[in-house]
């Protein structure tokens, strides 16, 4: 058996078992979240528990940008407008500073799954090489606030600063932003840089406010409570019974984590993921030696052509990544004297391969033959978030760990802890390790505040049909405001964000550099040009609800109905969409200068 699906199978067998194991977490309620903006008895999990909140006096000020988010989104914008000398901008974040995702996520053992030397923004600028292959958290926070230290980006800056509401006045030219701090900013353009995972993910399970032990969620990560900090061992947890919800790729990391540390761990487990090794190391000193100008954008330009499956003279990443998702995500061409059936059959073997190759891996892994069983994972690979971890399954075989395996999820929380099939786990404490809302999330949710346009008319009533825009990024009806490309609002999706998100970047930091040095005071999406490209959108729409009903529940497939997925919420080009036309339409565009689409004045 290899991971290449070159070996004899039952697919009718194989498919009967995936939809056994889908049916299983098919459940009512399965989906629901709680709104923590309104949820008052558990808004506390959104509290920041790293940066103590100061008082100020609320700022009057009429700068030329207000940019929401201070993640690598906002910093990158940021420094495109420093960079083209527009001066006169303002981040505001509701954190205690910049790093966005990495700021909330200081969890034991966090760190990113995509290379290092691609995910982190802006090295050759800073000249900076990562320590490792793939870097923790304390390192990707440190790199954004020298990005921050670099471009001075946190001048005028408004931290623990909730915008809640931004109006356009066209009278005036102006957006109005109104902060929960009294603040008012005046700003003659808007940035929506609030990243693709923002919001907190709290399942709503009957009685969790019972609890009578210490709760937080992964994103909040409680030290005071635990001990230790940041790459540091957990002191306080030696006579506690931890509960750790969620076995995606927060809870992986956490795990192994809390095993050294906690008198027991219980991990109640859903759906189990699909862990492939990650097989991290530390930067070898002659990386930084061979490195030319421009190599950065060319190892992004190099692990994007084969995610994309374009031929590439070496995979320079040469991953999990690169191995498995890639391949499924592009099988072999269809040969010609071979039927669409069997085309089917033959990425369907592929897939089948891979999916083995993990599941032996766990069967490698873990001792306890039963516990393995429940960890492997049963669904195509692309159902569910690939993850990569090398300490995890192995935290198993530790005899203060118990994995609990509730495929229609914990049916209530008493005093004392979670019930699973009329069995109460008493513990100490509960984790959520749920992660964040997923990246369809719509933008104006995402946002967190309404956001009005000509007429009184909000961005969510504007896209309560679907999407509608120009190049993922700017709407008809909101003049003079931008958001940043992501999932779900016709940009086109990367597995690496940042390079998305330096393209994103160069276009909204370029187009508003352009207004401001002009005299424009609005500019707005025509008519014809957003109908035209909302089209082309629809057009590449490609509706996979057929195969994608088959997958166990997950964000992927919209919790087990993807047939409920907009096409006018899809991507430029079909599937992930086309990266390289996306941005070379984009630089194209930029450099004729007559921003062509957009209405001028």
């Amino acid at each position: 058996m290899d991971d290449t699906g070159n070996t004899g199978y039952d697919p009718d067998a194989v498919r009967a078992k995936y939809l056994a194991e889908r049916d299983k977490r098919l459940v009512p309620g399965r989906s629901a979240i709680r709104d923590l903006s309104a949820d008052e008895r558990f808004a506390h999990f959104r509290d920041d528990p790293f940066t103590p909140r100061t008082d100020r006096s609320p700022v009057t000020d009429q700068p030329d940008v207000v940019i929401l988010g201070g993640g690598i989104a906002g910093l990158l914008v940021g420094v495109e407008l420093r960079k083209a000398g527009v001066d006169r901008f303002r981040i505001v974040d509701v954190a205690g500073d910049v790093g966005g995702t990495w700021y909330w996520n200081r969890y034991p053992g966090v760190m990113c799954d995509i290379e290092s030397y691609i995910y982190l923004p802006l090295l050759e600028e800073l000249g900076y090489v990562p320590q490792d292959r793939y870097a923790f958290g304390d390192e990707i926070l440190a790199h954004l606030e020298s990005i921050a230290d670099r471009w001075d980006l946190r001048r005028d800056a408004l931290f623990h600063t909730n915008v809640t509401e931004a109006r356009w006045d066209d009278a005036r030219r102006r957006w109005d932003v109104h902060t929960d701090r009294g603040d008012h900013l005046a700003a003659r353009h808007y940035v929506l840089a609030v990243g693709i995972l923002n919001l907190l993910k709290v399942p709503e399970i009957a009685g969790m406010d019972r609890f009578a032990g210490h709760a937080f969620h992964s994103a909040r990560w409680d030290y005071a409570y635990t001990g230790g900090g940041p790459g540091r061992p957990m002191t306080e947890l030696g006579d506690r019974v931890v509960g750790i919800m969620g076995t995606g790729a927060t809870g992986i990391q956490v795990v192994p984590q809390l095993a050294a540390a906690a008198k027991r761990v219980i991990v109640f487990q859903r759906t189990p993921s699909a862990i492939g090794e990650r097989g991290n190391r530390p930067t070898p000193p002659e990386f930084a030696t061979n490195l030319r100008p421009g190599w950065q954008r060319a190892r992004m330009d190099n692990f994007q052509a084969v995610m994309l499956g374009r031929p590439v003279d070496e995979d320079l990443t040469q991953d999990g990544w690169t191995h498995h998702y890639a391949k499924v995500q592009n099988p072999p061409r269809k040969q010609p004297d071979e039927s669409f059936g069997d085309y089917l059959r033959r990425a369907e073997a592929i897939d089948f391969g891979i999916m083995e190759w993990h599941r032996s891996r766990v069967a490698a892994l873990v001792d306890d033959p039963a516990t393995a069983e429940v960890l492997k994972p049963f669904y195509r690979y692309l159902c569910k978030r690939p993850c990569f971890h090398d300490e995890y399954l192995s935290a198993f075989n530790e005899p203060n760990v118990t994995l609990v395996d509730c495929p229609a999820g914990i049916s209530e929380i008493t005093e004392a802890g979670p019930v699973v099939d009329g069995t109460e786990y008493p513990v100490d404490c509960l984790v959520y390790a749920t992660g964040f809302e997923a990246e369809l999330t719509p933008l104006y949710r995402r946002a967190g505040h309404p956001i009005v346009g000509v007429g009184g008319v909000t961005l969510a009533e504007r896209w309560a049909d679907g999407a509608a825009s120009l190049h993922g990024m700017m709407v008809r009806g909101f003049p003079n405001l931008y958001a940043m490309p992501a999932p779900g609002q016709q940009a086109v999706v990367t597995v690496n964000y940042t390079q998305l998100a330096d393209v994103g970047a160069a276009t909204i930091g370029s187009t508003i550099a352009a207004m401001v040095e002009r005299g424009v005071e609005r500019c707005e999406v025509s008519e014809a040009a957003e109908a035209a490209w909302t089209e082309q959108i629809v057009a590449g729409f490609v509706d996979g609800s057929s195969v994608m009903a088959a997958c166990t529940p997950s964000r992927i497939n919209n919790e087990g109905h993807p047939e409920l997925l907009n096409p006018r919420n899809g991507n430029f080009g079909r599937g992930f969409g086309d990266f390289f036309a996306y941005r070379d339409l984009l630089e194209k565009w930029l450099a004729d200068g007559s921003f062509e689409g957009l209405e001028l004045s």
